[in-house]
């Protein structure tokens, strides 16, 4: 990296640390195993360890013995805990980003393909979502993704503020997706089934304790067997979360039709 202005250098010293660790702005340790541990390897070792036994079995002292070493040479290349998560959840997010032609460009697919790898994250790393969101990504393979989903955007006619708001809006439908099946890997690894899930198994207990006087709205829904995934024949929706993505698809392609229409209109 070249030589910062010092007001320059001010603007980068302001980032969150582990943001700082992740761009390789923070002065590598000069004591410690040269050549024998560095920062890729401890996320990598406590990405392994959250991956089997959860975000809570990750420690400094677990990582650094999983690894070989005391806990105070991984403290030489990062400082604390809250970096090494920072460090982790970025990256998880090195994900291999499909290279399409711009003339070959479907955005509509393109987005759809986003969504599901922003999804598959969640399924492959579950604790990736037990970290709370501190603040607006900052990390460079967090941005990479982020780049990704624009680039999906790049001939559509919308400012930037309308871009970031739709890859907001998707990667909040692809982080409570990911959740929810995340929860259900968990639940079926824990011996549940996936038809507990889809209530399949209470449809006809449901018929009887759910009464029309009582649930207006809600008793047909039961009574038609899609509120517990029956006669998915009949409903002919599709998978449930396909069916979202798609709705949040019709409703960007809404808008920018009725964006060219306004922008028609006012010549």
């Amino acid at each position: 990296m070249q030589d910062n202005r010092p007001e320059d250098q001010d603007v980068l010293n302001a980032l969150p640390n582990g943001a700082k660790l992740s761009w390789g702005l923070n002065k590598p340790p000069t004591r410690g195993p040269k050549g024998e541990l560095s920062i890729p390897k401890i996320v990598e070792a406590a990405i392994a360890i959250a991956d089997k036994d959860g975000l809570a079995a990750v420690s400094m002292s677990r990582v650094a013995g999983s690894l070989g070493f005391t806990t105070m040479s991984l403290y030489r290349y990062i400082s604390s805990k809250d970096d090494l998560l920072y460090l982790m959840q970025d990256a998880v997010c090195n994900i291999q980003i499909p290279d399409v032609a711009e003339e070959s460009m479907d955005w509509r697919e393109n987005l759809r393909t986003f969504v599901r790898a922003c999804m598959q994250v969640f399924r492959d790393h579950p604790w990736y979502i037990d970290i709370p969101i501190m603040g607006i990504p900052l990390a460079p393979y967090n941005l990479k993704v982020i780049d990704w989903a624009l680039r999906s955007m790049r001939q559509l006619p919308l400012n930037h503020f309308e871009k970031m708001s739709f890859i907001l809006l998707l990667s909040s439908y692809s982080r409570s997706g990911g959740m929810l099946l995340r929860d259900i890997d968990r639940a079926v690894e824990a011996g549940s089934s996936v038809a507990s899930f889809s209530g399949v198994n209470y449809g006809s207990a449901l018929q009887m304790l759910v009464k029309p006087e009582q649930y207006p709205d809600l008793y047909p829904v039961i009574a038609s067997g899609a509120y517990t995934g029956e006669n998915e024949q009949d409903n002919n929706v599709g998978d449930d979360f396909e069916f979202g993505l798609e709705r949040i698809l019709d409703s960007i392609e809404h808008y920018l039709t009725i964006k060219e229409l306004n922008q028609s209109g006012s010549k």
